[in-house]
């Protein structure tokens, strides 16, 4: 939690919140992650300040439990001083005690942001479904509780201005607004009408710019002249030397040959879904359309 210190910006942390997404496909299925095609409702969230801090804290709590399907869940909240937003015990359950940070107390219009990557734990925890080390699970967390339809609270609880800074997870704010937007051009859904933070809605027309991007990469027929004259060469290159190499100058293409021989065989490309980033894989040299077999997204290819 950036409480007053200095805000992270930009994409530091893109390729494991790329995985991550990828991880939710693979470990929930597309027909699983489909039934969270709507997001949690601002109103089912809503804390005013004259509400009862206890019985307010429940109400969100069960807000959270029943969005994830946990109907056998039940949250214990309490607040105590500490240096995190919150945290939650990971125990068999069905019983989870989540700890709030007493400035919660009195910035409850946050309270369901914090609630809602603390839920996320117990709901990954029941998958089973975890990246090694903190850092890393903790931006499975943050990209979960996003793309499932309960993290446009954490973006929405960045501020910033020239005195002060909040900010809540481990993502940045245009990586939040990436997966946020990721998630709207799957479902359909128009999340900046949700934000009351100037600064999250900011983020999130950055992060829409980024997901945009993913979908102009070379071979899709929506990139770009610079990128398709690029992925041509690169193309040529693999067919006069029999290379399985991927693009030299950084894309996100590679080529390869049917058995791996670097003589005859049908030279392939494979590049990443725009949608799962489940690497796709089809005859190089042709106008194609391709669907991803984990997320179903049917792109058109000029490989």
């Amino acid at each position: 939690m950036a409480d007053g210190g200095p805000v992270q910006h930009g994409y530091p942390h893109l390729e494991t919140v790329r995985s991550a997404i990828t991880a939710l496909y693979k470990r929930l299925s597309y027909d699983t992650v489909h039934t969270f095609e709507t997001s949690v409702s601002p109103a089912d969230v809503a804390f005013c300040d004259d509400d009862d801090l206890y019985l307010g804290v429940q109400r969100v709590a069960r807000e959270m439990v029943r969005h994830l399907r946990l109907p056998d869940a039940r949250m214990i909240v309490s607040f105590r001083e500490m240096e995190h937003a919150a945290y939650v015990e990971l125990a068999a359950g069905p019983e989870y005690f989540i700890e709030l940070n007493d400035r919660f107390r009195t910035h409850r219009r946050d309270i369901g942001a914090a609630l809602a990557h603390e839920v996320m734990h117990v709901y990954l925890h029941r998958l089973d479904l975890e990246f090694p080390g903190t850092r890393d699970n903790e931006i499975l967390t943050d990209t979960a509780t996003t793309y499932l339809g309960a993290g446009w609270l954490l973006l929405d609880a960045y501020r910033e201005d020239g005195a002060s800074s909040q900010k809540l997870g481990y993502l940045t704010p245009e990586e939040f607004g990436y997966v946020l937007a990721k998630r709207a051009i799957a479902f359909g859904e128009a999340p900046e009408t949700w934000f009351t933070s100037a600064q999250a809605y900011t983020a999130y027309t950055k992060g829409l710019a980024q997901a945009r991007r993913d979908e102009q990469e070379p071979p899709l027929t929506a990139a770009g002249w610079a990128g398709r004259r690029r992925y041509a060469k690169d193309r040529r290159y693999a067919q006069d030397h029999g290379s399985a190499g991927g693009a030299p100058r950084g894309g996100s293409y590679a080529f390869s040959r049917d058995g791996g021989g670097s003589g005859g065989g049908v030279l392939r490309v494979s590049f990443p879904c725009p949608t799962c980033r489940q690497r796709i894989r089809v005859p190089a040299g042709r106008r194609i359309r391709a669907r991803c077999g984990l997320c179903r997204t049917v792109v058109e290819c000029d490989a």
